[in-house]
């Protein structure tokens, strides 16, 4: 069974979905334009409006469709069994139990559907391993919206504008000096406010960001290990060896067997 699937959808008037039992997924929606609506049997209907996102839980009842007054709904949509560390990108607001909803700035939304349209490039490219680069897209998305998930920890802005560069710069230096001035503040400042924020230093996530890399790398790509070393930002291709195989649990080339 399929992981994860979604695309878009644009329906007029008289589109409803009706699922008594729900599913066993996650049913992700992000409206664009138009107005939805998500019926509850105990109380009014959740409306989701241009910039909004809804959740059902598994097992939530579905009962879901354009909303009568505009007439229209444009959503990006997906069903997804998560991956377990997402549960905590899972606990949202809720207007109705078993729903879950939030409501995007302009700016994120932006950020959001680009890359939506990412994941569902993926889902239909009919590529290998197309649904684990889909997964990734929608974990990215996941992400976004729990900036401004009032049951999240706030990500400072200057921290967001760091992980943007270190995912846009991985093969350049990035040590902490480097990265405090992209954040505006003095090295022991920035070390200090990241860990809060993520929970580990700004060393350690840049390694693992890079190992990540290496990974799709290896697995997507017959690149020499060597290569790929230096193209995530390891000048010394023996030591991302190491390092990989202590995060990993085997060597790259070992990695790339499995993988193939």
């Amino acid at each position: 069974m399929p992981r994860l699937v979604g695309g878009r959808l644009a329906e007029s008037a008289g589109y409803r979905v009706l699922r008594p039992q729900g599913t066993t997924d996650w049913l992700l929606v992000h409206t664009r334009g138009g107005r939805g609506r998500f019926g509850r049997p105990d109380g009014p209907d959740v409306l989701a409006e241009p910039g909004t996102v809804t959740l059902l839980a598994p097992g939530t009842p579905h009962d879901y469709g354009v909303e009568d007054e505009l007439r229209s709904w444009d959503i990006m949509f997906c069903h997804v069994h998560p991956r377990p560390e997402w549960s905590v990108l899972l606990d949202w607001p809720s207007p109705a139990p078993g729903i879950g909803q939030l409501h995007l700035d302009a700016a994120l939304q932006e950020r959001t559907l680009q890359s939506w349209d990412t994941a569902v490039y993926w889902l239909r490219s009919g590529l290998p391993r197309a649904e684990l680069f889909a997964m990734n897209a929608l974990e990215l998305i996941l992400l976004c919206y729990d900036g401004q998930n009032p049951r999240a920890i706030p990500l400072d802005p200057r921290i967001r504008t760091v992980l943007e560069h270190v995912d846009q710069h991985l093969g350049e230096p990035l040590d902490v000096s480097d990265l405090a001035l992209v954040a505006h503040l003095s090295p022991s400042r920035f070390a200090h406010l990241f860990s809060d924020q993520l929970g580990m230093s700004p060393s350690r996530y840049v390694e693992r960001q890079r190992i990540a890399q290496g990974r799709l790398l290896l697995e997507h790509t017959r690149r020499p290990v060597a290569e790929i070393a230096r193209a995530v930002g390891f000048s010394d291709p023996p030591y991302f060896s190491t390092r990989f195989k202590r995060l990993v649990g085997v060597t790259p080339l070992r990695y790339r067997q499995g993988a193939r």
